[in-house]
């Protein structure tokens, strides 16, 4: 079974791209989700995050997500700490879930796979990609967040010239109507790169 990253700067539509390929009986992991059920859930994440940033960490046993973000706005240091508390379970959970899965190929969507050098843990890697008005504005119609954090957030991430370079496919996601075709165009190349692989 291969796996196929899906990844796409903030604000990109990735996720409504992973939907679609569900709509093509392909399973989808979105990392972002399963990390934050993990962090509520998982009784290591949780002791570790307290430990790192303190019992405001949490309310109500719930974690405590504008506290967090605040803590991690422009502090590499606490971000970085985080990732190594949270991604080896993210990723010990997509193992355990990859097992149960019988498909040609999964698609695993991650935002950060350039960034973190990650590319060698996927077959093939599909990025989306958008202007950037319109990442913004879909950031902002999404979350309650200023423009001046989300550029910030887009600063840090890789620029989508340099990440379609890297990329076995790219998905224009600057309007609705062709996204369907791309994806179908796609899906099939893939099938079709599973198939001369098993020859």
């Amino acid at each position: 079974m291969k796996v196929v990253g899906l990844t796409g700067g903030i604000g990109s539509g990735k996720t409504t791209v992973a939907h679609l390929f569900e709509s093509l009986d392909v399973p989808i992991y979105i990392a972002d989700i399963e990390a934050k059920l993990l962090m509520n859930n998982s009784e290591d994440i949780k002791r570790e995050l307290i430990d790192l940033f303190g019992e405001n960490a949490y309310l109500n046993n719930e974690l405590n997500r504008p506290f967090i973000a605040d803590k991690i706005f422009n502090n590499k240091d606490f971000l970085n700490k985080m990732n190594a508390i949270v991604h080896p379970k993210v990723g010990e959970h997509f193992k355990r879930w990859l097992k149960q899965q019988h498909s040609p190929y999964v698609i695993k969507e991650v935002a950060i796979i350039f960034e973190h050098k990650q590319q060698s843990q996927y077959d093939l890697i599909i990025s989306v990609i958008a202007n950037k008005d319109k990442r913004l504005q879909r950031v902002l119609n999404r979350d309650e967040s200023t423009p001046e954090k989300v550029l910030a957030i887009m600063e840090h991430q890789m620029n989508d010239v340099d990440k379609a370079k890297l990329s076995d496919f790219v998905i224009l996601n600057n309007d609705k109507t062709t996204l369907k075709n791309q994806l179908q165009k796609i899906h099939q190349s893939i099938l079709k790169h599973i198939e001369n692989s098993a020859i």
